[in-house]
Formats: structure tokens, sequence, C-alpha cells
């Protein structure tokens, strides 16, 4: 690991993705007015200084927010509950019961195709075994990814990312993409979901917004995509957060809706972030943070907070 690498680690104190699959139900969103990456080593020295970060003052705050201008509540992992996470299925669900925004998360295959995934291994949600990772794209695009939901998904198959990233442009949803690589493999991943981002909505609009529990990800997503918002996602905002989401360059920031306070959002947004909350499944919880001023939700019960919730 590059010391830079150990640098970004050490300030988010972000647990690998294989640690935080199984304990999360959450995410993950949109853009600021924050200075630009450094291209070279001496702006690089400067903009570590601090003296390129942008005025936090409140009245330079009050300048840089302005609305949320996506959707409120988004599906989460597709569909939700409602049909088999991280499937086409599940994307087709959320638009057909009206939502405008879908989250998902894109892994690598052995042979580096970018794909739906939450976990690292295909035991939960395929009828296949083993690691993700290890498998070529071409066993994978033969498992069932929807038996195991409910017979009426049956023969759903693994979607690649190109054909998840056409299919929300068709539907016209905007998308949160969550970056979820494998331990060992959080450049690579970025890489690849963040390139093929850039040519998947190339001219459309509305553009996706790439999160990711992973520093080293997102610093990579900004070298690759610097025009695409990048979202700070966390399980809860620990000391060094806001550090940590401005040296990334993030817009938003995206965290478990159990371990926020109503005085930890008036933080985030008074400086300057977007803040959404994962993972929202019960009216009243959503209509709480929506009163402290969240601007968004991710939610798996798309049947109990519909689109227009907010």
């Amino acid at each position: 690991m590059a010391r830079s690498d150990e640098l970004l680690l050490g300030v988010s104190g972000c647990p690998p993705a294989q640690q935080t699959a199984a304990k999360r139900g959450k995410p993950s969103l949109p853009p600021f007015f924050f200075a630009p990456a450094p291209r070279s080593t001496a702006d690089s020295a400067v903009y570590n200084s601090g003296s390129l970060l942008p005025d936090f003052s409140s009245a330079a705050t009050r300048r840089m927010h302005r609305p949320w201008p996506y959707p409120r509540v988004v599906a989460h992992r597709g569909g939700g509950t409602l049909a088999p996470e991280n499937t086409l299925a599940a994307i087709r669900k959320a638009g057909m019961m009206g939502f405008r925004g879908v989250e998902f998360d894109v892994v690598l295959s052995a042979d580096k195709v970018p794909l739906l995934m939450h976990d690292e291994t295909l035991d939960r949600t395929t009828n296949g075994k083993g690691s993700v990772a290890a498998t070529l794209y071409a066993k994978l695009a033969r498992l069932d990814a929807g038996a195991w939901f409910s017979p009426e998904y049956r023969g759903e198959r693994v979607p690649t990312f190109e054909e998840a990233g056409k299919l929300c442009a068709r539907l016209g949803l905007w998308a949160n993409v969550e970056i979820k690589p494998a331990r060992g493999f959080q450049r690579e991943t970025a890489v690849a979901v963040a390139k093929l981002a850039l040519e998947l909505w190339s001219g459309a609009s509305p553009a996706p917004l790439l999160s990711s529990f992973e520093p080293v990800s997102l610093e990579t997503a900004r070298a690759e995509a610097p025009d695409l918002d990048r979202g700070y996602l966390t399980d809860r905002l620990a000391p060094g957060w806001n550090e940590a989401a401005r040296a990334l360059g993030c817009v938003s920031v995206h965290c478990n809706s159990q371990h926020l306070t109503e005085a930890q959002a008036d933080e985030v947004r008074g400086a300057g972030y977007w803040l959404l909350c994962y993972t929202v499944n019960e009216p009243a919880i959503a209509r709480r943070l929506f009163s402290w001023g969240i601007d968004a939700i991710f939610t798996d019960r798309l049947d109990l907070i519909p689109p227009d919730f907010a």
C-alpha cells in the first residue's frame, strides 16, 4: 500500500469492504464547489497545506450550499425488498413504481468486468458459490440471481454495470453507484467503474454519483472521472470525517441513519455537503430525518416509503 493510501485510510477509519458488507443495510451520492484536485507536486504541497481548501465560514457555506437536485427517496439495491437485489428486474421494479433514483453496488469479476453484486461471494444471492473476484464473467452470466428471492424471478441474471447503466438511461433514472471493491482491488474497481460511467452517461442527464466506503477508490475515481460527483460513504461520522471528505473532493456524505444525530446532520449540512442516510425502512424515521434537513434517504421498503414521500 502506498503511503498516500495509508494516510487516506487513517483519516477515515473505514473498514475493508468485506467487513462492512455483512454489517450494513446501507448505501450511498452528488456535487459541490470544492477546489479541484492538484495536478503537480508543487500544487499538491500547497493543497495539502490547506491554502487551496474552500472557506468554510458560515457566509461561504451559504453561498456553496444549493438545493438537492436529485430524488429524495432512492430505491436501495434497485428494488429493495420487492425484487432480487442488484438485478435489472430490481431497477425495472423501482421504475414501474415511480421511483426516479436507484442505488446499486458494483464489483469486478476475475476478468475485470464491472457487474452488480453486493457481497464478495456468490452464495447469498445466486445459485453459485465462491468468490466473485475469482470467477470469470462468462460463468457469472449463467448463474440464476433471482430464484433465491422468489419463483417469479427465476432465471434473472447477474447484470453488468453496462447493462444497468443503459437501463437507467432508458428509464430516466438517476443512479447512485457504489464502488464496492474486494480486498486488494480498490483501485482497479474504481478505475473500471469511473471510466465506464463516463462512457455510459456521456452527454446524458442526470449523471450518476459515485460513492464508496473506500477512500482509495474515491481518490482513484476522482482522478479518472473528476467531473462525476462523489459521495463519502461511512457507517458513522467519526472524528476527521470533514477533512477526509473534503480531501477526496466529495459533494455528499452518506451515513447510517441509526448512528446520526440531529446535531451531526446540522454539522454536515453546515459544512456545505449534501446529506443522505441509509437504510431507512420506517416512515416515522424517514419523517424525522427529513425534519432534520436530510437531503435524501435510501430505502428497501418501496411499499411503505413511496417516491413522493418527502
